[in-house]
C-alpha cells in the first residue's frame, strides 16, 4: 500500500494549480449547502464523474471545510502519478489483502480533527446521466469504523445553458448515519436524485 507524504510545498502548488485550471476552464461555480463546523475530522464522499473530481473537492475543501486533504486512489493510477502522494494520495488495490491497510489506515486519517479524507465509493468514472450509483463495499466499513467522523456528500454536476465554458454545480450536505446498519450507498443515492432533480429545473 502507498500512504500519503505531504510536501507541503507540492500541496500548496498542487492547490493554486487545482484552482487556477478550475477557473480558467468554468464558467463559473455554485455551492449549495450549509456547513457546521464541528472541529472533526471529515470524511467526503463523492460521484465519480470525470477527470476533474479531484480538483472539484480541492476547491470545495479551501471554500468551505479547510482540512488536510487526502485522498483514496487506485493503486495502479498512484503508481503511475506517483508525485500525487505529496499532495496527499494514498493507494487502494481491490484484488489484494493490502485492502485491510488501506481500510486501517483510513480510519486512522479520520481519528484526527485536522484531517480530511475525499472517497470515491463508485470505484470507477461514471456518466452525471446515471440515475443511480452502486458502491463499491470498501465504503460501508469505513463508515461504520470511522464514528467521530464528520461525513459529508457531495455531488457534482455541470450544465452549458448558453455559455461557451460550463458551470459546475456543488451540492453537498451532512449525513449522520442513525444506525450502524444504515446503508450508505441508499442514502447517498437518495441525495444525489434531489440534487438531479434541482439541478433539471434550473435554466440560464
Amino acid at each position: 500500500m502507498l500512504k500519503a507524504k505531504h510536501l507541503f510545498l507540492f500541496y500548496h502548488f498542487f492547490r493554486l494549480h487545482s484552482l487556477w485550471n478550475i477557473k480558467r476552464n468554468f464558467h463559473k461555480i455554485e455551492i449549495h449547502g450549509e456547513f457546521i463546523e464541528k472541529e472533526k475530522p471529515i470524511l467526503i464522499i463523492a460521484n465519480h464523474m470525470s477527470w476533474w473530481d479531484g480538483f472539484w473537492v480541492v476547491y470545495f475543501r479551501q471554500k468551505v471545510v479547510k482540512r488536510r486533504f487526502h485522498f483514496m486512489m487506485l493503486e495502479e493510477q498512484l503508481q503511475k502519478n506517483w508525485f500525487l502522494r505529496f499532495a496527499g494520495g494514498f493507494s487502494i488495490n481491490k484484488h489484494s489483502k493490502t485492502i485491510i491497510e488501506t481500510l486501517q489506515y483510513t480510519q486512522a486519517l479520520l481519528e484526527n480533527p485536522e484531517n480530511m479524507v475525499l472517497v470515491f465509493p463508485q470505484g470507477k468514472i461514471e456518466s452525471h446521466y446515471q440515475t443511480s450509483l452502486t458502491f463499491e463495499k470498501g465504503i460501508q466499513k469505513i463508515v461504520t469504523r470511522s464514528k467521530n467522523a464528520q461525513i459529508i456528500f457531495t455531488v457534482h454536476l455541470v450544465d452549458y445553458f448558453s455559455n461557451k465554458k460550463p458551470t459546475l454545480y456543488i451540492y453537498f450536505k451532512e449525513w449522520e448515519p442513525i444506525s450502524s446498519q444504515e446503508d450508505i450507498e441508499e442514502q447517498y443515492n437518495i441525495f444525489y436524485k434531489a440534487c438531479l432533480e434541482i439541478q433539471k429545473q434550473k435554466t440560464e
